[in-house]
């Protein structure tokens, strides 16, 4: 699970990234201070199953509230994308290339509208922001399948090959698989027989559909506590109906993170509150944690970081958190559900036998459903929050 942070230079991507994973990363006011690719751990939440089954978990990885299980994903910072990315600008293509493996987009928007189309100071206008980055990464996607195209298109025609198996085998390097193939050639009423007749913009179309479809996207409508942020944000939601627009402070969750990780609050990530340790603050300290909370949380309810993440990997790619557990609800060593792990919707209970090894799909018997104790087949289809043993031979 790979969430690609996306946006202009400047708009605050290393600070949502630093707010979400606490790695220490380069924050500064100038375009292009992230080169390199930064990696890091963020979380999911999911309502713990220990309290539902009345033990206390000790997870390996992530961590647990006792009330939530915080799953981790990897997020990913890449250097802020200008106009022509897609041709190179800006060392472009280099950054495009890191976000292939990505299965989401966040795009990250000034929506305080302080910064230029190219992260400069001065004024900015968030929907011209989002139908840029739109553009490059619609682009860059096409510009891949067009390598390749006149070449691929011909084989397949002329051999009759399967046209979604060949075309996810050819671009398995973009996560496409035949299901986003057939879904998008059904969308838009291509003849997939005859893919070397396709005209340019049917080209065009089918690489825009598949690059929606294997690379979905939602927004986080930054810096939200600034002058002019909502009506921003009400623009942007009028201009883009269709896409999952979230509101959000990177600074606001960075500064409480800290102050929590320093104990000057109790904080968990994602609360809609937090408390001040008064014997711990100075005055500016107590004014900076006030203003948080007038300015945010009063109005917004959060800093909106922790349900970007769990949007995006839940609702957007409908994800589904299972964990494994034997019997006792332990493992040999006797951590008590140790482990959850996210899988896409509608996998079968076999899947998340392959999911956890090879030799345990290839040798699964059944599966037990650890809430019923009855046991299931291997293609019972599995829902959120199942906890589910696996026998093998």
């Amino acid at each position: 699970m790979l969430l690609g942070l996306v946006g202009k230079p400047s708009c605050g991507k290393s600070t949502f990234f630093k707010a979400a994973t606490l790695a220490d990363v380069l924050i500064a006011s100038y375009p292009f201070a992230t080169i390199e690719p930064n990696h890091g751990m963020g979380y999911v939440r999911v309502n713990a199953l220990c309290k539902e089954l009345g033990v206390k978990c000790n997870p390996r990885t992530g961590f647990c509230t006792g009330e939530t299980r915080f799953v981790p994903v990897e997020l990913m910072d890449v250097a802020g994308l200008v106009e022509g990315a897609s041709e190179g600008k800006g060392l472009g293509n280099k950054f495009l290339d890191s976000l292939r493996q990505a299965d989401l987009f966040i795009q990250i928007v000034d929506i305080s509208g302080t910064t230029d189309i190219e992260g400069r100071e001065g004024e900015g206008d968030p929907v011209q922001d989002v139908k840029m980055l739109e553009n490059e990464l619609n682009k860059w996607y096409r510009d891949i399948f067009e390598k390749v195209w006149n070449k691929l298109s011909r084989t397949i025609q002329s051999t009759k090959q399967n046209f979604p198996e060949a075309v996810a085998k050819q671009f398995s390097g973009l996560r496409v698989s035949e299901g986003d193939v057939k879904s998008a050639l059904i969308k838009l009423k291509l003849d997939p027989e005859q893919p070397a007749l396709w005209s340019e913009g049917d080209l065009e179309n089918f690489t825009k559909t598949l690059r929606h479809l294997t690379k979905p996207m939602l927004i986080a409508a930054n810096k939200i506590d600034k002058p002019s942020a909502k009506e921003n944000l009400e623009r942007l939601k009028k201009e883009f109906p269709e896409i999952l627009i979230i509101p959000c402070s990177a600074d606001a969750e960075l500064s409480l993170r800290q102050a929590a990780k320093a104990e000057l609050i109790n904080y968990v990530q994602g609360s809609s509150s937090f408390t001040i340790n008064e014997n711990k603050v100075n005055e500016k300290q107590k004014s900076a944690l006030e203003s948080i909370q007038k300015n945010i949380f009063d109005v917004y309810g959060s800093t909106g970081i922790q349900e970007i993440l769990d949007k995006g990997v839940l609702d957007l790619l409908g994800y589904i958190a299972i964990f494994p557990a034997g019997s006792k609800l332990a493992d040999s060593k006797g951590n008590v559900l140790p482990d959850c792990f996210l899988l896409p919707k509608n996998s079968t209970a076999l899947d998340f036998a392959y999911h956890l090894h090879t030799d345990i799909g290839d040798k699964f018997i059944k599966a037990i459903d650890v809430r019923t104790k009855q046991p299931v087949g291997k293609n019972h289809p599995l829902k959120h929050r199942d906890g589910i043993e696996i026998m093998t031979s």
